[in-house]
């Protein structure tokens, strides 16, 4: 070997170095969503870009409403024995891939690095160290031959987390205009930066208690509020809601269905009230309890998203009850915003990056959270 050989080695070293360590900056994912209030699955094929700052492009986004049989096996999961709880898992995951398969070949989607998606929470007791998705058994790739990134709560309450909310990294990322990111869905929950630090937790259940009662009417959920509008607030149930000892607890903290199902449906129930008022109410008890949680400030911005910002009603009630300045966004980001984020976690999974936060979720550590199947 001569010496101009010799000098050629360490710059091809430092050429494969570098091509092996560089890390893709561009990424084409679906991100999947199913949230507790049941409405039924969100799809965004989205592409997201680290060139500079997090940015991300929305393509194509589409909700797949569940059935109604699907909404009575999904509310009725959280009482099956293990075995039983098995066998859905396995008909969910195998329905979850239909869906997702359904969307790709609608839009005729191509190139995708990964598939992205939350499952269907069946049960969260982090305070057992339990969280369970339906949804992210790993024959979910094959059926829908792309890689699946999935199963994101697990290692974190492993972790000793609360395994929620996870969506703080992406309104740090991508929406850090916003002194607030609250996101009205079965749950309110709210995330803003404290210090250095990203905080975030529940607030309450907002469409998890007023659609099971809109559902006693066989519907779906109370379009604008309308029916909230016409009814009367309990002062002593609205007393008794906002004197749970949930809303003394100091973040982090989360909640799951298990607590709506012993605490809040039973002690409304209790009152024996009509559904009008019933639903004007907890709706007013909503917006006690999130406006508690802001400075009232009229130069903080608060973004509003997810199902429960299309309740005129309930939006009312809240601006009536705080200065600052609530933005709600056009329809698309309102309704896929957590199926972007959790693309977004996929994507981070996929890089070896943070993509949960412990000063969120409590959890020992920041970490890099879920699970890689390949078709």
């Amino acid at each position: 070997m001569d010496a101009k050989d010799s000098f050629l080695i360490p710059i091809f070293q430092l050429i494969l170095f570098i091509f092996t360590n560089m890390k893709k900056m561009n990424y084409r994912v679906i991100g999947v969503m199913s949230g507790t209030s049941l409405d039924g699955i969100d799809l965004v094929l989205t592409e997201i870009d680290f060139q500079n700052d997090t940015d991300f492009r929305i393509i194509v986004a589409e909700s797949f409403p569940y059935s109604r049989e699907w909404q009575k096996k999904l509310e009725g999961s959280i009482d099956l024995n293990p075995e039983d709880l098995n066998k859905l898992d396995n008909e969910y995951t195998v329905y979850l891939a239909e869906v997702i398969r359904r969307f790709i070949q609608k839009y005729d989607i191509d190139l995708i690095d990964a598939v992205c998606s939350h499952g269907h929470t069946v049960k969260h007791r982090p305070d057992l160290g339990v969280t369970f998705q339906i949804g992210n058994l790993p024959k979910i790739a094959s059926l829908i031959n792309a890689p699946v990134v999935c199963d994101f709560r697990v290692q974190d309450v492993e972790l000793g987390g609360q395994g929620a909310p996870l969506v703080p990294i992406g309104d740090r990322l991508l929406f850090n205009e916003y002194k607030y990111c609250i996101n009205l869905g079965g749950f309110a929950n709210v995330s803003l930066e404290d210090g250095s630090e990203r905080i975030a937790y529940d607030i309450c259940p907002v469409n998890t208690v007023l659609n099971y009662f809109m559902r006693k009417l066989d519907k779906d959920y109370d379009e604008d509020g309308k029916l909230a509008r016409t009814g009367e607030v309990d002062e002593e149930l609205l007393k008794t809601l906002d004197s749970l000892g949930f809303y003394k607890k100091k973040p982090p903290k989360s909640l799951g269905i298990e607590w709506v199902n012993s605490e809040i449906i039973p002690l409304i129930e209790k009152r024996d009230l009509e559904i009008p008022n019933i639903l004007k109410t907890y709706s007013v008890h909503v917006a006690r309890q999130i406006a508690m949680c802001l400075d009232n400030d009229p130069q903080s911005k608060v973004l509003l998203t997810g199902g429960g910002t299309f309740n005129t009603f309930l939006i009312e009630e809240v601006r009536s009850r705080s200065k600052c300045d609530f933005i709600v966004p056009e329809r698309q980001l309102i309704d896929f915003k957590e199926a972007l984020i959790f693309a977004l976690l996929g994507v981070l999974k996929l890089r070896g990056e943070i993509n949960v936060l412990h000063s969120v979720t409590g959890a020992r550590m920041d970490h890099s959270s879920g699970r890689i199947y390949e078709p």
